[in-house]
Parts: structure tokens; sequence; C-alpha cells
């Protein structure tokens, strides 16, 4: 379960921790939007050092974060192999039979995973310096204009914040099912990739009916408080923006401008 940081909450009195959720989440959206701009490694440069000041403000452990980042090793190697191989590149460096390397697909593949794992990283933060609740009412906040089309924002924000916070109790019970089952006998570790993904195949069943249980138990359990979504809903804590939140925002305008300033550098003077 350790293993798996987003949609945890990791309880601590920082600075990231004491900002507005919904302040949190835009700067978390623009964060992530802004880094598929990036076309080069001084603006991946700068987004490091905005993760690093974020993470150090935030008191999270680094290798917390880090062992959040073994859940997807696996996506970071297979698309980074993908770019290798299937990125057409001038600078040949190994050619052998119908395999080629080109510098061009090594570079792709290097800012794909850096990509990667910094949106992991970013993600993470956002769900593990904000509850639940928190979390809820900023989607929401977010969502509250789509009212005006009848959309239900209340719900939807429910919904994904429940989804989040679902993840690492569905990996735990995945690793309890595993380790039943090899308990019985089963063996997960033996033969190639296809083989060990079939093997995979017998904890779907007793994970989806794990799943839908604790679904119909959650619903069971908000119907029972007579929950009925917003309609007369109050709150006792209401949200309120205070000067650290503008702080935080200019934090992210200065990392914003500092990605456009690498690209325009970097394209002036063919850096990649």
């Amino acid at each position: 379960m350790v293993k798996v940081t987003i949609g945890q909450h990791y309880p601590a009195d920082s600075f990231i921790h004491r900002l507005d959720a919904r302040m949190k989440l835009l700067c978390t959206l623009l964060f992530v939007v802004f880094i598929f701009f990036i076309n080069n490694f001084i603006g991946y440069a700068v987004a490091a050092v905005y993760l690093i000041v974020v993470v150090k403000a935030s008191t999270v452990p680094p290798r917390f974060l880090l062992r959040g980042l073994r859940a997807i090793f696996f996506i970071i190697i297979f698309t980074a192999v993908l770019n290798i191989f299937f990125t057409a590149g001038e600078t040949t460096l190994v050619q052998w039979g119908g395999v080629r390397i080109s510098l061009e697909g090594l570079l792709n593949a290097a800012r794909m995973a850096l990509r990667l794992v910094m949106l992991i990283i970013g993600s993470s933060i956002l769900t593990l310096t904000t509850t639940p609740i928190q979390l809820t009412a900023a989607i929401e906040a977010g969502l509250k204009p789509l009212k005006v089309i009848k959309v239900p924002a209340h719900e939807i924000a429910m919904m994904m914040s429940i989804a989040l916070r679902f993840i690492p109790t569905l990996i735990e019970e995945m690793d309890k099912i595993m380790k039943a089952q090899m308990a019985r006998g089963a063996d997960f570790d033996t033969g190639g990739i296809i083989k060990k993904a079939k093997s995979l195949i017998p904890l779907l069943v007793p994970l989806f009916i794990s799943a839908f249980r604790r679904a119909e138990d959650l619903a069971l359990a908000m119907e029972s408080r007579c929950y009925r979504g917003d309609i007369g809903r109050t709150r006792m804590k209401k949200m309120r923006y205070a000067g650290r939140d503008f702080v935080a925002f200019s934090v992210v305008l200065v990392m914003i401008a500092g990605f456009f300033v690498s690209n325009h550098f970097a394209s002036i003077h063919g850096i990649w």
C-alpha cells in the first residue's frame, strides 16, 4: 500500500497543507497542462526546481514520493522503449538489421520519462496534502459554473474524490488476494510477461467482487446518514483565500514564465 501515493493523505502542518484546496487544485492543473508545452531539458530543469520547492514546503518525505513511482515503473520503461525504437531521427547511433536507434529517439524517451515522473509527483502532492473533504469541495467549486447547464457538480466531485481515495484501498485488497492465492500454490513470479499477465486474471474476479461490496457498503452508509447531494447542504468550515494562496499562485506563474523563456531560448540556440 505504501507504494501507491496517489489517493493517500499525509497529515502534517506545512505551508502546502495550509493552502486553500481550490488554489492547490488550480496550481496542480496549471502544472499538468503547461508541462506538456516543454520541449527542452532546460524547461524540465525549471519544473524539477519547482517540484523540489513544493516537496520541501510540504514536508512529505521524498522517499515516500519515490516509492510511489514503483507502481508506474513498467509504464515509464515501456513508454521510453517505444520512443527509442519508433522515433525517426537523423542521427543514427545503433543500426542492427531492421532495428535503428537514433539520438532523437533517446532524447524523446528521456523527455517522456521525465514528464511522466513529474506528473505523478505533482499529482501525488495534491492528494497527499489535501483531505478528501477539502478535495471534494475544491472540485465542486471548480465545476460550480457548469451548474448553469444542469451539470451535477457536487455529485461529480464526490465521485472523483471517492475514486481517488479508493486507489490505495483496491491496491491493498489486491495484495491480500494475491498473498492468499500464493499461500494456496499460485505462482505469479515465473514465466515471461505474457504468462505473468495471464496469471493475474484469476485476481480480477475477487477484486471486482470486493470493489462492488465496498461500493455497496459505502452507498448504504451515505444513505443511512441521509445524504442527498448538495440539496440544502451547508459547511462547517468555509474555504477562504489567504495571503499564502496568492504567494503560491505567484510561484506557479513564475514557473510558467520559466517554461516559455526556456522554450524561446532553446529554439534560438538549438538546445534539446
